[in-house]
């Protein structure tokens, strides 16, 4: 999983945007995105951008595990999108996802991330979650620093897991707790539906920006 935010740990707010439900109609923006940091970046270990359809096909998948799938969209530009998706397959991982952060290249340190990033924790909170993770790229310092400003702390290093571009990478993996975290049992999650997801209360509309292009995988 990928997390490219913005990497200005207190960002200016940016008026105009608005972090929403994503829309099959997002997909051609968001491929846009996530192919530069594919092709730019070392943060996804992808090989190549996949194709439309693909895409389309993902983000249905998520939708019908109650997952958020969300973009940002300023002055009716797609600039970023995120999402979250199950940390592991088997039941005994259910209640803890991993998250990814796209944004767009030309509006990074911008605060787009950084909204981004409290609308999956809001969502996935709300959703019976319990523990969100991600993988960072070790040398993403402002990544880090950005996770750690949202309780995320780093839980383990991962040396020469990565190899692209001709060079070896590190990973860094942070945690942070959902909701009540592990200090009661969890609900029973809800059974799995095809219909899209309400967003939070208070995070439909959202009028400042958040973390760079930040990927965590």
């Amino acid at each position: 999983m990928t997390l490219t935010p913005d990497t200005d740990p207190a960002p200016s707010p940016s008026s105009g945007l608005v972090i929403r439900p994503s829309t099959e109609a997002d997909v051609e923006a968001m491929l846009e995105i996530y192919a530069h940091h594919i092709n730019r970046g070392i943060g996804d270990y992808e090989p190549a951008a996949p194709d439309e359809n693909d895409m389309k096909h993902r983000r249905k998948n998520m939708l019908s595990k109650r997952l958020p799938h969300v973009a940002a969209e300023l002055d009716g530009v797609v600039v970023g999108y995120a999402y979250a998706v199950p940390f592991r397959k088997r039941p005994a991982y259910r209640y803890a996802v991993k998250h990814s952060i796209y944004v767009h290249h030309q509006h990074l340190s911008a605060g787009i991330g950084r909204r981004l990033m409290q609308f999956l924790i809001d969502a996935c909170a709300a959703a019976g979650y319990r523990q969100m993770i991600g993988y960072i790229d070790a040398a993403n310092e402002r990544s880090l620093r950005l996770h750690e400003s949202f309780g995320f702390t780093r839980a383990g290093y991962l040396p020469a897991v990565g190899y692209k571009f001709g060079k070896w990478t590190d990973s860094v993996l942070v945690i942070r707790p959902l909701g009540e975290g592990s200090s009661t049992p969890p609900a029973p999650m809800p059974k799995k539906t095809k219909e899209k997801p309400v967003a939070p209360a208070g995070d439909a509309v959202l009028n400042e920006g958040a973390p760079d292009g930040t990927t965590t995988s």
